[in-house]
């Protein structure tokens, strides 16, 4: 007899988070095949394994043409149980998020048919029912035949899909979709800020220089004849390895009605310093091999960037120029993107706690990580635990699909005391909405927002022309499948009312914008496609706690 342990998330979360819990037994035999292997055993000798870790001789054949890693994951797919509820199961099951998973599911059989995907379904919501938790045993036990087959390679391969917070933000949105019902409102509209203003835009090319630093800035001015005064400067920070173009429609949109928009590319993250800098180019290769894409100083650099331009625009403020008075530089928007989100939640006084971050990333699980975590964890160099580079003229915020989760720890959102806005898409698996952008919002006070779009993706805010790569990307539950370009006008649209309504704020005009701060201006412009969802808070029975990050 042989021992078969494994710590971490494993094949098995795959087949579990939404799958069934341990019930009265239907299947007695699992077929199990990797390559030209083939061996049959009783559900018992796995009971047994997942008790013990002991290794019958029927699987000491298999265990024999299998890696430490595989046995591993083998190992925790028996030992993982996970509390969620039938109800949220069955729901889930019916999305088309769910139908995914049950094909993910169903391609480990020999079978994937219509009468698959219903022995599945049937034996997935039968053995949820189980107070002790779902797991892989249960689905086992409640499948719907004497024996179930399944092809280990095929599973290793699915493991290498699986992306944990992802699927735990799916199951939350399985949970709250009852409140989320489509109630079309028949509203008066002072205007429609989905449309430019009045104002012609020009667009200045320049590339500052902070020599304290030693970093060349590139940085483009959206201006025009309306800026005044009485409107802050908004300044935005682009994504990792992206470009200060990825926005352009939304700097465009804000300057044609008047807003100075300030848009830099922070040397150490954008496109440039990934041709130049970070090999191999595959970011999910990136993923699964831990390469450190980033230096940990970045971190520190991208909200210093964002103050070097306001010192900048200070300085253009009062030289002899065309914009001279007019640069509100100490009433200033921030906007960022993805890890821009994270800047400008750091300009707008988040306090970065990196204490859990430095703990967790060593001993991270590969298969139940993202790219959002992989990028967050590039901090876990940083010398201190607690940083704040809060920008006093900073005053409102808007982060879209922003991470969160390692960077601020439990409480460090909790110091920004400006007007804050959160965008999160359902469907993002990058940067997962429930623990990056859900539980963020709950740490800020308000006022803040959190406006949500059913089925938006990462990319789905970009500018089109820097989405064209997504064409024939493969859809996997780490990347591909991106709702882009035509496909997300909705979004774009959205997007654009959101952060012209936030600018507002910081103006006297800011009554007649509030309207688009709405649940109901939200549920106004929805789609059946791309459902719109805008609260100021969430109900305390939703389950936000954020020991469930799904980190441990």
């Amino acid at each position: 007899m042989g021992k078969l342990r494994g710590l971490g998330v494993s094949l098995g979360v795959t087949l579990t988070v939404f799958t069934a819990g341990q019930g009265a037994i239907a299947a007695e035999t699992v077929i199990l095949k990797y390559g030209q292997t083939q061996q049959a055993l009783a559900i018992a000798d796995l009971e047994t394994l997942a008790a013990t870790g002991e290794i019958s001789e029927n699987l000491n054949n298999l265990a024999m043409v299998l890696s430490p890693e595989q046995k591993q994951q083998i190992a925790n797919a028996l030992q993982t149980q996970v509390e969620v509820d039938s109800v949220i199961i069955r729901n889930f099951l019916d999305t088309v998020m769910g139908r995914r998973l049950l094909g993910a599911i169903a391609a480990l059989t020999p079978e994937e048919d219509i009468i698959q995907f219903f022995k599945l379904r049937r034996a997935i919501t039968q053995s949820a029912r189980n107070p002790e938790g779902l797991s892989l045993l249960g689905i086992l036990a409640a499948y719907p035949d004497p024996q179930i087959e399944i092809d280990l390679e095929n599973a290793f391969l699915v493991a290498q899909n699986f992306n944990q917070d992802f699927w735990r933000t799916q199951a939350f949105m399985a949970r709250i979709a009852p409140q989320l019902t489509p109630n079309r409102p028949d509203l008066d509209l002072p205007f429609d800020p989905t449309q430019p203003g009045n104002a012609r835009v020009r667009v200045q090319s320049l590339i500052l220089r902070d020599r304290e630093r030693d970093r060349a800035i590139p940085l483009d001015l959206y201006t025009s004849n309306a800026i005044t005064p009485t409107k802050p400067v908004i300044i935005f920070s682009h994504g990792l390895f992206s470009v200060n173009e990825e926005m352009r429609y939304l700097a465009q949109h804000l300057a044609s009605h008047g807003y100075l928009v300030a848009v830099p590319e922070h040397p150490g993250s954008n496109g440039s310093y990934l041709e130049q800098f970070f090999q191999p180019q595959n970011a999910l290769t990136a993923l699964f091999e831990q390469v450190d894409i980033l230096q940990p100083e970045e971190f520190l650099q991208r909200p210093q960037d964002l103050s070097f331009v306001l010192d900048y625009l200070e300085t253009l403020n009062q030289s002899r120029n065309p914009l001279q008075g007019k640069i509100a530089t100490n009433n200033a928007l921030v906007l960022g993107y993805s890890l821009g989100g994270a800047t400008a939640l750091s300009l707008a006084g988040g306090t970065m706690q990196l204490d859990y971050l430095k703990e967790w990333c060593p001993q991270r699980e590969t298969l139940a990580s993202n790219l959002g975590l992989l990028a967050q964890c590039q901090a876990a160099g940083l010398p201190q635990n607690e940083y704040n580079l809060r920008d006093e003229r900073v005053k409102g915020a808007i982060a879209l699909s922003p991470v969160t989760s390692l960077l601020f720890g439990d409480t460090g959102l909790g110091s920004i005391d400006i007007p804050t806005l959160i965008v999160a898409g359902s469907a993002d698996k990058t940067t997962p909405a429930l623990p990056e952008q859900i539980q963020a919002f709950q740490q800020l006070s308000q006022p803040k927002w959190l406006a949500g779009i059913i089925g938006g993706t990462h990319l789905s805010y970009k500018d089109p022309i820097t989405t064209t790569d997504q064409a024939g990307q493969p859809d996997t539950l780490y990347s591909g499948g991106e709702v882009v370009d035509t496909q997300a006008w909705e979004v774009r649209n959205y997007t654009r009312a959101l952060t012209l309504a936030m600018a507002a704020q910081l103006t006297p005009e800011r009554d007649r914008y509030s309207i688009f701060l709405t649940p109901e201006y939200a549920q106004f412009v929805s789609t059946n496609r791309l459902p719109l969802r805008l609260v100021r808070q969430l109900p305390d029975n939703q389950g936000l706690k954020h020991a469930e990050r799904g980190l441990n």
